[in-house]
Protein backbone atom coordinates (compact mmCIF):
# COMPACT_ATOMS: atom_id res chain seq x y z
CA UNK A 1 0.00 0.00 0.00
CA UNK A 2 3.18 2.16 0.73
CA UNK A 3 4.27 1.93 -2.56
CA UNK A 4 1.18 3.26 -4.18
CA UNK A 5 0.62 6.24 -1.80
CA UNK A 6 4.35 6.87 -3.08
CA UNK A 7 3.39 6.62 -6.63
CA UNK A 8 0.20 8.45 -6.39
CA UNK A 9 0.78 10.80 -3.74
CA UNK A 10 3.02 13.19 -6.14
CA UNK A 11 0.64 13.21 -8.63
CA UNK A 12 -2.01 14.35 -6.31
CA UNK A 13 0.36 16.77 -5.24
CA UNK A 14 0.90 18.96 -8.27
CA UNK A 15 -2.93 19.23 -7.92
CA UNK A 16 -2.51 20.48 -4.42
CA UNK A 17 -0.26 22.46 -5.66
CA UNK A 18 -2.06 24.01 -8.54
CA UNK A 19 -5.21 24.88 -5.75
CA UNK A 20 -2.60 26.44 -3.49
CA UNK A 21 -1.42 28.55 -6.24
CA UNK A 22 -5.16 29.86 -7.34
CA UNK A 23 -5.90 30.33 -3.03
CA UNK A 24 -2.97 32.83 -3.02
CA UNK A 25 -3.37 34.37 -6.73
CA UNK A 26 0.46 33.55 -7.59
CA UNK A 27 -1.55 32.83 -10.76
CA UNK A 28 -4.57 34.98 -11.61
CA UNK A 29 -7.56 32.90 -12.89
CA UNK A 30 -7.52 33.62 -16.98
CA UNK A 31 -3.94 32.04 -17.01
CA UNK A 32 -4.89 28.98 -14.94
CA UNK A 33 -7.61 28.24 -17.37
CA UNK A 34 -5.60 29.00 -20.49
CA UNK A 35 -2.79 26.27 -18.71
CA UNK A 36 -6.11 23.80 -18.50
CA UNK A 37 -6.80 24.66 -22.01
CA UNK A 38 -3.67 24.25 -22.95
CA UNK A 39 -3.35 20.66 -21.77
CA UNK A 40 -6.65 19.52 -23.05
CA UNK A 41 -6.89 20.73 -26.61
CA UNK A 42 -3.21 20.25 -27.23
CA UNK A 43 -1.02 18.36 -24.81
CA UNK A 44 -3.32 15.81 -24.14
CA UNK A 45 -4.50 15.21 -27.59
CA UNK A 46 -0.63 14.98 -28.58
CA UNK A 47 -0.37 12.04 -26.09
CA UNK A 48 -2.94 9.69 -26.69
CA UNK A 49 -2.17 9.81 -30.31
CA UNK A 50 1.47 8.64 -30.00
CA UNK A 51 0.14 6.39 -27.31
CA UNK A 52 -2.27 4.57 -29.63
CA UNK A 53 -1.04 4.49 -32.86
CA UNK A 54 2.01 3.12 -31.39
CA UNK A 55 -0.01 0.21 -29.84
CA UNK A 56 -1.36 -2.51 -32.57
CA UNK A 57 -5.09 -1.98 -32.78
CA UNK A 58 -5.79 -5.70 -31.73
CA UNK A 59 -4.10 -4.79 -28.45
CA UNK A 60 -5.69 -1.39 -27.57
CA UNK A 61 -9.72 -2.19 -28.24
CA UNK A 62 -12.04 -4.71 -27.15
CA UNK A 63 -15.42 -4.47 -28.32
CA UNK A 64 -16.30 -6.44 -25.20
CA UNK A 65 -14.51 -4.25 -23.08
CA UNK A 66 -16.10 -1.37 -24.32
CA UNK A 67 -19.58 -3.07 -23.92
CA UNK A 68 -19.28 -3.67 -20.60
CA UNK A 69 -17.60 -0.62 -19.04
CA UNK A 70 -20.17 1.53 -20.92
CA UNK A 71 -23.09 -0.82 -19.62
CA UNK A 72 -21.68 -0.11 -16.00
CA UNK A 73 -21.17 3.46 -16.82
CA UNK A 74 -24.84 3.79 -17.69
CA UNK A 75 -26.12 2.02 -14.92
CA UNK A 76 -24.33 4.30 -12.34
CA UNK A 77 -25.71 7.25 -14.13
CA UNK A 78 -29.26 6.20 -14.76
CA UNK A 79 -29.36 5.11 -10.52
CA UNK A 80 -27.92 7.97 -9.40
CA UNK A 81 -30.19 9.94 -11.88
CA UNK A 82 -33.39 7.71 -10.26
CA UNK A 83 -32.35 8.18 -6.86
CA UNK A 84 -31.87 12.56 -7.33
CA UNK A 85 -35.29 12.33 -9.15
CA UNK A 86 -37.01 10.72 -6.56
CA UNK A 87 -34.90 13.04 -3.84
CA UNK A 88 -35.36 16.46 -5.34
CA UNK A 89 -38.90 15.77 -7.79
CA UNK A 90 -36.60 17.24 -10.98
CA UNK A 91 -35.53 14.84 -13.32
CA UNK A 92 -32.84 17.68 -14.22
CA UNK A 93 -31.29 17.88 -10.88
CA UNK A 94 -31.28 13.89 -11.11
CA UNK A 95 -29.22 13.48 -14.69
CA UNK A 96 -27.21 16.57 -12.77
CA UNK A 97 -25.81 13.78 -9.87
CA UNK A 98 -25.90 10.92 -12.51
CA UNK A 99 -23.50 13.38 -14.95
CA UNK A 100 -21.25 13.86 -11.87
CA UNK A 101 -21.58 9.79 -10.35
CA UNK A 102 -20.60 8.74 -13.93
CA UNK A 103 -18.16 11.38 -15.06
CA UNK A 104 -14.55 10.44 -14.31
CA UNK A 105 -11.22 12.75 -14.45
CA UNK A 106 -9.79 9.86 -17.31
CA UNK A 107 -8.33 12.63 -19.06
CA UNK A 108 -6.06 14.37 -17.22
CA UNK A 109 -5.56 12.13 -14.13
CA UNK A 110 -5.38 8.26 -15.78
CA UNK A 111 -2.27 8.38 -17.87
CA UNK A 112 0.17 9.95 -15.03
CA UNK A 113 -1.54 7.49 -12.67
CA UNK A 114 -1.48 4.67 -14.96
CA UNK A 115 1.15 4.95 -17.25
CA UNK A 116 4.24 3.87 -14.87
CA UNK A 117 1.78 0.78 -13.31
CA UNK A 118 0.63 -0.56 -16.86
CA UNK A 119 2.74 1.46 -19.54
CA UNK A 120 1.30 2.35 -23.00
CA UNK A 121 -1.02 -0.23 -23.92
CA UNK A 122 -3.32 1.91 -21.00
CA UNK A 123 -3.79 4.39 -24.56
CA UNK A 124 -6.73 1.94 -25.59
CA UNK A 125 -8.69 2.04 -22.23
CA UNK A 126 -8.50 5.18 -21.64
CA UNK A 127 -9.73 6.33 -25.11
CA UNK A 128 -12.53 4.09 -24.78
CA UNK A 129 -13.25 5.13 -21.05
CA UNK A 130 -13.51 8.97 -22.70
CA UNK A 131 -15.62 8.01 -25.52
CA UNK A 132 -17.94 6.51 -22.70
CA UNK A 133 -17.83 8.99 -19.72
CA UNK A 134 -17.48 11.79 -21.72
CA UNK A 135 -18.85 11.65 -25.24
CA UNK A 136 -22.02 9.41 -23.96
CA UNK A 137 -22.64 11.05 -20.76
CA UNK A 138 -22.44 14.86 -21.92
CA UNK A 139 -25.36 13.94 -24.60
CA UNK A 140 -27.26 12.34 -22.17
CA UNK A 141 -26.76 14.71 -20.25
CA UNK A 142 -27.13 17.53 -22.34
CA UNK A 143 -30.50 15.95 -23.11
CA UNK A 144 -31.68 15.54 -19.49
CA UNK A 145 -30.98 18.62 -18.23
CA UNK A 146 -32.11 21.10 -20.26
CA UNK A 147 -35.11 23.43 -19.78
CA UNK A 148 -38.25 22.12 -20.83
CA UNK A 149 -38.74 24.80 -23.21
CA UNK A 150 -39.84 22.99 -26.57
CA UNK A 151 -36.73 21.90 -28.85
CA UNK A 152 -34.38 22.50 -25.76
CA UNK A 153 -33.28 19.25 -25.24
CA UNK A 154 -32.88 18.10 -29.23
CA UNK A 155 -30.71 21.77 -29.26
CA UNK A 156 -28.66 20.85 -26.49
CA UNK A 157 -27.66 17.25 -27.50
CA UNK A 158 -26.74 19.02 -31.15
CA UNK A 159 -24.74 21.56 -29.12
CA UNK A 160 -23.39 18.97 -27.49
CA UNK A 161 -22.20 16.84 -30.43
CA UNK A 162 -20.96 19.78 -32.37
CA UNK A 163 -18.62 20.02 -29.37
CA UNK A 164 -17.63 16.51 -29.25
CA UNK A 165 -16.79 16.43 -33.10
CA UNK A 166 -14.80 19.02 -32.88
CA UNK A 167 -12.92 18.50 -29.99
CA UNK A 168 -9.23 17.69 -30.24
CA UNK A 169 -9.00 14.82 -27.77
CA UNK A 170 -12.33 13.16 -29.70
CA UNK A 171 -10.38 13.62 -33.41
CA UNK A 172 -6.88 12.24 -31.89
CA UNK A 173 -8.67 9.35 -30.35
CA UNK A 174 -9.61 8.60 -34.00
CA UNK A 175 -6.62 9.47 -35.88
CA UNK A 176 -4.29 7.59 -33.51
CA UNK A 177 -6.83 4.49 -34.01
CA UNK A 178 -6.30 5.02 -37.69
CA UNK A 179 -3.20 4.75 -37.71
CA UNK A 180 -2.66 1.99 -35.50
CA UNK A 181 -5.60 0.34 -37.64
CA UNK A 182 -3.37 0.46 -40.59
CA UNK A 183 -0.13 0.13 -38.86
CA UNK A 184 1.37 3.50 -40.15
CA UNK A 185 4.67 4.18 -38.26
CA UNK A 186 5.35 7.18 -36.97
CA UNK A 187 8.33 9.39 -38.58
CA UNK A 188 11.04 9.49 -35.81
CA UNK A 189 10.82 13.83 -35.51
CA UNK A 190 7.03 13.56 -35.55
CA UNK A 191 7.28 10.96 -32.59
CA UNK A 192 10.22 13.36 -30.62
CA UNK A 193 7.30 16.39 -31.21
CA UNK A 194 4.73 14.18 -29.67
CA UNK A 195 6.64 12.84 -26.63
CA UNK A 196 7.72 16.39 -26.18
CA UNK A 197 4.17 18.20 -26.34
CA UNK A 198 2.70 15.04 -24.58
CA UNK A 199 4.91 15.20 -21.57
CA UNK A 200 3.30 18.21 -20.49
CA UNK A 201 -0.14 17.30 -20.96
CA UNK A 202 -0.30 15.71 -16.68
CA UNK A 203 1.93 18.34 -15.33
CA UNK A 204 -0.17 20.84 -16.89
CA UNK A 205 -3.55 19.03 -16.52
CA UNK A 206 -3.40 18.39 -12.62
CA UNK A 207 -2.25 22.25 -11.88
CA UNK A 208 -5.03 23.57 -13.53
CA UNK A 209 -7.32 20.97 -12.17
CA UNK A 210 -5.80 22.22 -8.82
CA UNK A 211 -6.27 25.64 -9.57
CA UNK A 212 -10.23 24.98 -10.75
CA UNK A 213 -11.12 23.27 -7.39
CA UNK A 214 -9.99 26.34 -5.89
CA UNK A 215 -12.96 28.38 -7.22
CA UNK A 216 -15.13 26.01 -6.38
CA UNK A 217 -17.17 27.49 -3.59
CA UNK A 218 -19.03 24.43 -0.95
CA UNK A 219 -22.23 25.16 1.12
CA UNK A 220 -22.03 23.42 4.42
CA UNK A 221 -25.46 22.32 3.28
CA UNK A 222 -23.80 20.02 0.34
CA UNK A 223 -21.73 17.55 2.30
CA UNK A 224 -24.78 15.05 2.45
CA UNK A 225 -25.58 15.01 -1.23
CA UNK A 226 -21.55 15.36 -1.87
CA UNK A 227 -20.59 12.06 0.20
CA UNK A 228 -23.69 10.31 -1.45
CA UNK A 229 -22.58 10.99 -5.29
CA UNK A 230 -18.55 10.28 -3.63
CA UNK A 231 -19.24 7.41 -2.58
CA UNK A 232 -21.15 6.18 -6.12
CA UNK A 233 -18.44 7.01 -7.97
CA UNK A 234 -15.53 5.89 -6.08
CA UNK A 235 -16.79 2.67 -4.41
CA UNK A 236 -19.46 1.40 -6.12
CA UNK A 237 -18.92 2.33 -9.71
CA UNK A 238 -15.31 0.65 -9.79
CA UNK A 239 -17.11 -2.75 -7.54
CA UNK A 240 -20.15 -2.89 -10.41
CA UNK A 241 -17.32 -2.41 -13.25
CA UNK A 242 -15.13 -4.97 -11.69
CA UNK A 243 -17.85 -7.60 -11.52
CA UNK A 244 -19.19 -7.15 -15.05
CA UNK A 245 -15.51 -7.21 -16.40
CA UNK A 246 -14.09 -9.45 -14.07
CA UNK A 247 -17.03 -11.88 -12.90
CA UNK A 248 -19.41 -11.33 -15.22
CA UNK A 249 -17.37 -11.23 -19.17
CA UNK A 250 -14.45 -12.94 -17.46
CA UNK A 251 -11.80 -10.58 -19.49
CA UNK A 252 -8.13 -10.75 -19.53
CA UNK A 253 -6.94 -9.15 -15.95
CA UNK A 254 -5.48 -6.25 -18.19
CA UNK A 255 -8.89 -5.27 -18.74
CA UNK A 256 -10.30 -5.90 -15.35
CA UNK A 257 -7.30 -3.68 -13.91
CA UNK A 258 -7.96 -0.90 -16.52
CA UNK A 259 -12.02 -0.68 -16.17
CA UNK A 260 -11.52 -0.50 -12.18
CA UNK A 261 -8.62 2.00 -11.92
CA UNK A 262 -10.21 3.80 -14.99
CA UNK A 263 -13.93 4.25 -12.85
CA UNK A 264 -12.34 4.56 -9.69
CA UNK A 265 -10.84 8.50 -11.14
CA UNK A 266 -12.68 11.32 -9.23
CA UNK A 267 -15.38 13.20 -10.88
CA UNK A 268 -14.17 15.05 -13.72
CA UNK A 269 -14.56 18.99 -14.41
CA UNK A 270 -16.50 18.79 -16.73
CA UNK A 271 -19.56 17.54 -14.92
CA UNK A 272 -19.27 20.71 -13.59
CA UNK A 273 -19.23 22.90 -16.78
CA UNK A 274 -22.04 20.88 -17.99
CA UNK A 275 -24.44 21.52 -15.16
CA UNK A 276 -23.21 25.11 -14.85
CA UNK A 277 -24.31 25.45 -18.77
CA UNK A 278 -27.61 23.82 -18.11
CA UNK A 279 -28.31 25.90 -15.32
CA UNK A 280 -28.89 23.13 -13.04
CA UNK A 281 -27.43 21.41 -9.76
CA UNK A 282 -24.06 23.59 -10.35
CA UNK A 283 -23.54 23.59 -6.43
CA UNK A 284 -23.63 19.83 -6.36
CA UNK A 285 -21.89 19.15 -9.05
CA UNK A 286 -18.66 21.71 -8.10
CA UNK A 287 -18.62 19.83 -3.99
CA UNK A 288 -18.57 16.44 -5.63
CA UNK A 289 -15.54 17.41 -8.18
CA UNK A 290 -13.78 18.24 -4.73
CA UNK A 291 -14.62 16.18 -2.54
CA UNK A 292 -13.75 12.90 -5.10
CA UNK A 293 -11.01 14.45 -6.18
CA UNK A 294 -9.75 15.12 -2.07
CA UNK A 295 -10.68 11.49 -1.39
CA UNK A 296 -9.34 9.81 -4.30
CA UNK A 297 -5.81 11.08 -3.64
CA UNK A 298 -6.22 7.70 -0.61
CA UNK A 299 -8.98 5.89 -2.81
CA UNK A 300 -7.61 5.51 -5.80
CA UNK A 301 -3.83 4.03 -4.17
CA UNK A 302 -6.28 1.47 -2.28
CA UNK A 303 -8.09 0.36 -4.95
CA UNK A 304 -4.53 -0.43 -7.30
CA UNK A 305 -3.28 -1.97 -4.22
CA UNK A 306 -6.23 -4.27 -3.70
CA UNK A 307 -6.15 -5.41 -7.00
CA UNK A 308 -2.61 -6.20 -6.97
CA UNK A 309 -1.51 -4.50 -9.61
CA UNK A 310 2.51 -4.56 -10.09
CA UNK A 311 4.27 -1.70 -8.65
CA UNK A 312 7.68 -0.31 -11.20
Amino acid sequence: MLAFLALCLPIFAVVAFGFAAAKQKWMPATAIEAVGIFSFNVALPAMLFKLMAAQPLRESFDAIYFAGYLGACMAIFASVMLIGRLTRGNIRIGAAFGAAAAMGNVGYLAPPLMLPMLGPRIAGPVAMAIVAEVAVIIALGSMLMAPAAKGAALQAVMAGLRGLARSPVILSIALGALAAGIEMPIPAPLERFLSFLGNAAGPAALFALGGTLARLKIDGRLFAVAFGITAAKLFIYPALVWFVLGTWLALDPFWVICGVLLAAMPTATNAYLLAQRQGVGVEEASAAVLFTTIIASIAFPATAWLLDVPVP
